[in-house]
């Protein structure tokens, strides 16, 4: 059996992160363009076949964060992920889309000049949890301890410490949060995470 190999510390200063915190697990099997856009808190983890790109734009996480397997985040109006915030697999986070109204070309293929965007900065708040193949177009603001459903559709702010799911994502129920204390001792028994 295979195991997932991850970048060393060393390594990892030489990627020419905009920042880069404390152990940061990078899989080598995670693909990073603009990583001078992009900065990582401590303890973050990126597994493998994770798309991170921020060629235009910028990409920036808190401390704490987990991002799954098969990921891809767009960055070019901007992604900001809080601490503690977690996505699972196949997660797709678009803050532009090309603009198909017709009045541009459209494609990565074609001149910037020939094209347009639309969207907006897409914050993922502290607590968050997004549930396997949802996809997350911006702009929009997910508040802190939301909990999103897998194979969900975000494309507008969601209220926090609420539950989400569906095609578009409809609010199902109140979270908890209860796990807050969690945190707290966490951070006292483990300063690292802090």
């Amino acid at each position: 059996m295979l195991k997932s190999k991850y970048y060393t510390e060393n390594e990892l200063s030489d990627f020419g992160f905009k920042k880069i915190g404390k152990n940061v697990k990078i899989s080598s099997d995670a693909r990073i363009y603009g990583q001078e856009n992009i900065s990582l808190g401590n303890n973050v983890r990126i597994d493998d076949f994770v798309i991170l790109s921020a060629t235009h734009g910028f990409i920036e996480m808190g401390n704490n964060v987990f991002i799954a397997r098969g990921c891809h985040l767009s960055g070019f109006f901007g992604i900001v992920l809080k601490n503690f915030s977690s996505m699972a697999a196949n997660t797709i986070i678009y803050s532009a889309s090309d603009d198909y109204s017709g009045n541009y070309l459209t494609a990565q293929s074609i001149p910037q000049e020939y094209t347009s965007h639309i969207g907006g900065l897409v914050t993922i708040g502290k607590h968050v949890i997004i549930g396997a193949g949802t996809v997350i177009i911006g702009g929009c603001h997910i508040a802190e301890g939301c909990s999103i459903g897998s194979m969900s559709l975000v494309t507008k702010d969601l209220e926090e410490w609420s539950v989400y799911a569906g095609i578009p994502a409809k609010i199902l129920k109140k979270r908890s949060n209860k796990l807050l204390e969690l945190e707290k001792k966490l951070i006292n028994d483990r300063p690292e995470f802090g």
